[in-house]
Parts: structure tokens; C-alpha cells; sequence
């Protein structure tokens, strides 16, 4: 037992910032709240460190400590200090703030169980935090928009959650276990396997915002805070990915996963492009382009177990996507949420302009950004592992992104028109956020080679 619970020190330290902020918050003390927060993230992080390289697991195989689930707590909980700073910006000084950052920190305490999880029960259990916390927090604003799109969030989250419990039933009865381990005795039972398939699909794809089960997310995103977007966009997504990761290295290939993963893939990315085309306001524009990143991710899943850049191309992409996503979002918490606002503001303000660029550039998959070292990654892995035909899609779909992201590019180095917004606010804090996740992103795309030896 005590063995188990070292290895689960980072998360224990979430659960342990959870309820410390949670008391500041009783106490009416938001900024002790926040302190609390931004440190226990950041202890987190650093109590992750001697996890590198281990391969194991935890509670006899429930929860796993292995590449895929130590890597995403150093991604997730930086990213989630990020957002917590962003929502100082955006929310501080309302009367509950500091449940803001409670709220969040167990968004991410759900995504980490996701990212990690050896049993099925754990993927419902990360799921559920993950979804609680996530509706009250675009519902926060208390306003018609917020409200709608949380009651839609929640009616899709049940029902998405409902189907998936009911195929994980499936698998237990043909295996006898809820670990995801028993998954390969499902080799000879193709009609039980294939139909939990679908429901984990199902219930994993709706917080990763995979097509079909994307439909909450452009509501959600708009109707929330920026911030609170912000934070949605990336950490409950990529728990939710490496996830599906981990249920799917398990699963035998011969119930024709990886093809039914392309597909969805295939259709996630094209879609969300299609989609984010014709967006006038620039977070429901994001909210596309996320879902259609979350395709990107799938070339690595297709890749499980028949290519060894599967897993390294999932990681360096979800570090990318985390910096690269939270920095567009904190440009535009800084400038508006519509294209209008945008007009020249590249020109007003020449550094934040630039860090938008970077940003748009690396989300397109430009060299040498963040961005484009993950996808060059994932091209790799899928047609390491015979799917050719989908790295193709993909190179399309990038080409197809960058007449997306140049719709926020053009505008803002454009003679600002008369309807261009006032001056906003200053934000140090969001200024200070897009700093950081602009230094990350050019890092990232410099150091690939060395984030890859550390990976292997």
C-alpha cells in the first residue's frame, strides 16, 4: 500500500490543493486561494520528476505509471497554473473566484486519472470529475449563454456517459475483469469487443470533442469565460486522448480498431477545418480548430503497437498543442472575441501580434514551431504504421488550416476600420501567459530532439 500511494504523490498533492483552496474559499480569502493553487500545481509538477521512466503500476493494475500517464501530468499541471492565471485575470474579484480554481484543479485531478488509468472503473471515475467540474465552470457566468450551454454540455455529457458505461459491461462480461490489461482474452469474442469499442469511443470521444460527439464544445467554449475555454480546449482533451490510448494498446488489433480510429479521425479533422471557415467570432473558431487538432492526435493512436513514435508523437504533440492552444486563447482574452476586435491590433500591439502569429503558425503545423514537430511525429507514425492514405488527409487538412488561421492573421495587420474595439484593459497576468506559452512553442520546435531522447 504504501508503495502505491509514492507512486501517486502528484496526485495526492492535487486532491491535497483542492481542499486547502477550498478553504481559503470558505474563508473568503481568493488570493490565498490562488496562492495555494499556483503552489501545489507547480509541487505537483516537480514530485512528477523521479517518475520519469517508470513502468509500472499501482492497486494491483488499476492505475498505471507509465510513460503515457507521467508525461501527462508534466503537461497537464503546467498547463493548468496557466489557466489558473488566466482566470486571476478574467474572474478575479468575483464573488466566487477561488471556486473557480478549485473547479479547475479537479478538471485536471479527472484528466490525470484518464491519462493513467489501468481499470475501466477509473475511466468512468476521471470522466465524472472531469464532466462536474466542467459544467459548473461554463455555467459560472450565471447569463442565458452560459446556462444554455451548460445544460447541453451536461444532457450530451449523460447521455455519452451512459453508452459507455453500458459497453464497458460488455467487456467485464467477456473477461471477467475491469482491467484494461484482460483486454487481449477478447480476441475470440469480436462482438463483445467491438461493442465496448464503440462505447468507449463514445464516452472518450465526447471530452476529447472527436466528430460525431463534438457538437457541445463551440457552445460551451463560447458561452464560458475565456479562460475557463481556455482550459476546456486543452487538459480534459488530452486527458481524454491518452486515455483512449490506454485502452486501445490493450484491445486486439483484430477487431479493427485502428481502421474504425481513422475513420473518426479522418472525419474529425476535415470537419472541424470545414467548420471553423465560416466563424466570425474567434473562440467559436478555436473551438473548430481544437476539435480538428484532436483528429491530429488520433494518427498516433492508429499507430499503437506498430510503430515506436506512437507514443512519442501523442506526447510532444499534446506538450505543443497545451502551449500553443492556451497562448491563441490568451491573445484573445487580451483583444475580443471577434474578428472585428482583431482589426489592427498587430499593429497596436506589435509583440502580442507577433505571439499570435507564432501561435496560428504552429497550430497550422509550420517549421520550426511546436506545432509542426508534433504533426511531422504523427505523419511519421501513421505510415509507420501502413496508414499512408491518412498521412495524406492530414498534409491536406494542414493546408486546409492555414486559410483558418489567416483569418485572424489578415485582419489584424489591417488599417483598423471604424468599428475596430477600444483599447482593452491591461492584463499582467495574461501577459505574462502568453510570454510563457510563446517561448514554449518556438522551445518545443528547437528542442524536439531532445524531448525525444528524454521520451526514449
Amino acid at each position: 500500500m504504501e508503495r502505491d500511494l509514492a507512486f501517486l504523490i502528484p496526485e495526492i498533492t492535487v486532491f491535497l490543493t483542492i481542499v486547502l483552496a477550498l478553504v481559503a474559499e470558505m474563508l473568503h480569502r481568493p488570493r490565498a486561494a490562488l496562492v495555494v493553487t499556483l503552489a501545489g500545481l507547480l509541487l505537483a509538477t516537480g514530485l512528477t520528476l523521479p517518475l520519469l521512466g517508470a513502468d509500472t503500476s499501482a492497486f494491483s493494475g488499476t492505475y498505471r505509471i507509465d510513460t503515457l500517464g507521467v508525461w501527462a501530468k508534466l503537461i497537464l499541471l503546467p498547463a493548468t497554473a496557466l489557466s489558473v492565471l488566466l482566470a486571476r485575470a478574467e474572474l478575479g474579484g468575483s464573488d466566487r473566484e477561488g471556486s473557480v480554481y478549485v473547479l479547475i484543479c479537479l478538471v485536471t485531478l479527472g484528466a490525470l486519472i484518464l491519462a493513467s488509468a489501468g481499470d475501466t472503473m477509473l475511466l468512468v471515475l476521471g470522466i465524472l470529475m472531469a464532466g462536474l467540474a466542467s459544467f459548473a465552470l461554463v455555467a459560472y457566468p450565471r447569463d442565458d449563454s452560459a446556462t444554455e450551454a451548460a445544460m447541453k454540455f451536461f444532457v450530451f455529457a449523460s447521455v455519452t456517459g451512459a453508452i459507455m458505461i453500458f459497453g464497458l459491461s460488455y467487456w467485464f462480461g467477456g473477461t471477467g475483469s475491469t482491467l484494461l490489461s484482460e483486454l487481449p482474452r477478447l480476441e475470440t469474442k469480436p462482438v463483445v469487443a467491438a461493442i465496448g469499442l464503440l462505447a468507449v469511443i463514445v464516452g472518450l470521444g465526447y471530452k476529447a470533442a472527436l466528430v460525431p460527439f463534438h457538437f457541445w464544445a463551440p457552445d460551451a467554449y463560447e458561452g464560458a469565460p475565456v479562460s475557463i475555454a481556455a482550459h476546456l480546449s486543452v487538459v480534459p482533451k488530452i486527458g481524454a486522448i491518452l486515455a483512449l490510448a490506454q485502452v486501445l494498446r490493450d484491445l486486439p488489433v483484430a477487431t479493427g480498431w485502428p481502421l474504425i480510429i481513422a475513420g473518426v479521425s479522418v472525419a474529425t479533422m476535415t470537419y472541424g477545418y470545414l467548420a471553423a471557415l465560416v466563424q466570425d467570432n474567434v473562440v467559436r473558431l478555436l473551438a473548430y480548430s481544437s476539435i480538428a487538432q484532436a483528429g491530429y492526435f488520433l494518427l498516433g493512436i492508429v499507430a499503437l503497437g506498430a510503430s515506436p513514435l506512437a507514443f512519442e508523437s501523442i506526447i510532444i504533440f499534446a506538450a505543443a498543442y497545451a502551449v500553443m492552444n492556451l497562448g491563441a486563447f490568451a491573445v484573445v482574452m487580451r483583444t475580443g472575441r471577434t474578428l472585428a476586435t482583431f482589426s489592427g491590433s498587430g499593429r497596436k500591439h506589435v509583440a502580442m501580434g507577433i505571439a499570435m502569429v507564432v501561435f496560428l503558425l504552429s497550430l497550422a503545423g509550420i517549421p520550426p514551431l511546436a506545432g509542426f514537430v508534433g504533426k511531422f511525429l504523427l505523419f511519421g507514425a501513421a505510415m509507420d504504421a501502413g496508414f499512408i492514405w491518412l498521412a495524406v488527409i492530414a498534409i491536406l487538412n494542414s493546408v486546409l488550416s492555414l486559410a483558418v488561421y489567416l483569418r485572424v492573421v489578415i485582419p489584424m495587420y489591417q488599417q483598423p476600420g471604424d468599428t475596430a474595439a477600444p483599447e482593452p484593459a491591461p492584463m499582467p497576468a495574461v501577459q505574462w501567459v502568453i510570454g510563457i506559452t510563446f517561448v514554449l512553442t518556438v522551445a518545443i520546435g528547437l528542442a524536439a530532439q531532445t524531448l525525444l531522447e528524454r521520451l526514449n
